[in-house]
């Protein structure tokens, strides 16, 4: 090599040193949009995949609704998929949660087909449950084999999985802000990791588009009439939220509780679901409709246009827990929509504010309040519904957030921040000790 070549390449590297010295961050950047790319592309083809085989199973399970007595039948295979193959993946979402807490073992790939099948099975023969508990679980096992190859260290890894999950929920359900948020939000109660601000949002975005490509369409919601803000509806708001809380809270004790007894009482996991799935299609034949299993979607829509019955909300929370409890898959979230639109329609009854409006704060504060992710569920609200009911919207997933104590559909999470004094001697302990 000439003298000059040498002086040449030494100049090279002492500028390319001073560069990344002036700007410390880029590196960073440029790996994690790499991966970001890589995951986003991924996890938002694995969502638009799902989310048609969701399509699918629903539209022909509603022209067979004989399939419904198959049900337990489809819960036993299900059982016997999970009890001899997947142990070490059936606590699903919580088994996420746990890893960002502290990075074990990879988690094995096999978590994303297994819960795809078992979603899709769910739906096809007539359960109720949602699609946020898959997509995550989804992401989550394709992001987690990214580890090796990018050699991520423990705290990296931690990043990747947080992105994972905010990739999957905004890819699901077409809310890419939200999306990020949650995933930056879900695993500890009060507390926000912003190292991992770059990743989540870059990953949410990017997988959400990808979704998009592969032109899926999400559900639009319209609220039709929005009161001024004024002293009398922000206080009929904040009575809402307290309903909402109260809701989310209840929602989140009966699972945790109804799953205990299905453990307690069936020893043997496979049958679980087998009696989970007898009780679930007897009651749907009995009442003659399909309404409170599935995703209930038509119902969602339904609660913004009209003023629902009371008693919609409480169906669907015993269909959902008692097809979740026994052993079933997919998500809560999606019947939590449900849960929450219903209630906040109903409401329309007692609390003078348009059925619309409630049922919009309603669809995210129950959610907010079952999963401790209040500023996930504002921004849900604001891109799902428009900015203008974006002061409403925050006033119900606050107060619902408070109201509904340190209970969660999550076991894994844990305190970060206590909600109150009561609790701050808690903080850093599992919301498991709480249920």
């Amino acid at each position: 090599m000439s003298k000059n070549q040498r002086t040449f390449n030494r100049k090279a590297v002492f500028h390319f040193q001073f560069f990344f010295r002036k700007y410390p961050a880029l590196p960073y950047i440029i790996k994690w949009l790499c991966i970001s790319i890589i995951l986003g592309g991924l996890v938002g083809t694995a969502s638009a995949g799902f989310l048609r085989s969701l399509e699918w199973a629903t539209n022909f399970r509603e022209t067979h609704l004989w399939l419904i007595a198959l049900l337990p039948a489809a819960g036993f295979l299900i059982g016997l998929l999970y009890y001899y193959f997947g142990k070490d993946v059936e606590a699903g979402n919580n088994l996420l949660i746990d890893n960002i807490h502290d990075p074990k073992e990879i988690i094995p790939f096999r978590m994303a087909p297994f819960v795809y099948l078992g979603t899709i099975a769910t739906h096809f023969f007539g359960g109720s449950a949602g699609r946020e508990g898959t997509a995550l679980q989804m992401a989550g096992a394709i992001a987690d084999q990214l580890t090796r190859p990018f050699r991520l260290d423990k705290n990296e890894r931690k990043i990747l999985l947080i992105a994972a999950i905010a990739a999957g929920f905004g890819s699901v359900f077409g809310t890419p802000l939200a999306g990020a948020v949650f995933g930056l939000e879900v695993f500890l109660i009060g507390r926000i990791r912003y190292n991992a601000i770059f990743p989540a949002f870059a990953s949410a975005i990017l997988a959400d588009q990808a979704t998009t490509l592969w032109n899926v369409k999400h559900t639009h919601y319209h609220i039709g009439l929005i009161p001024k803000l004024e002293f009398l509806p922000v206080l009929y708001s904040i009575l809402a939220g307290i309903l909402f809380g109260i809701c989310a809270a209840a929602f989140s004790k009966i699972i945790h509780r109804t799953g205990s007894v299905f453990r307690a009482k069936i020893k043997y996991p496979p049958l679980r679901p087998v009696i989970g799935g007898i009780i679930i299609a007897l009651a749907v034949f009995a009442m003659g409709t399909t309404r409170y299993i599935g995703l209930g979607v038509p119902v969602i829509v339904e609660s913004f246009e009209k003023q629902l019955p009371l008693y919609d909300f409480a169906l669907k929370m015993i269909f959902t827990i008692v097809t979740l409890s026994a052993g079933f898959k997919g998500g809560e979230v999606t019947p939590l929509f449900f849960i929450g639109a219903t209630l906040g329609s109903a409401l329309s009854l007692f609390i003078p504010l348009p059925f619309g409006l409630l049922a919009g704060m309603g669809f995210v504060a129950v959610f907010a309040g079952a999963t401790n992710t209040p500023l996930a569920c504002m921004l849900m609200g604001i891109e799902l519904f428009g900015a203008e009911s974006g002061v409403y919207i925050a006033i119900a997933c606050i107060v619902s957030y408070l109201l509904s104590g340190h209970n969660s559909i999550y076991t894994k999470q844990k305190i970060g921040e206590a909600k109150n004094r009561r609790y701050s001697a808690q903080e850093d302990r599992s919301v498991s000790e709480f249920l």
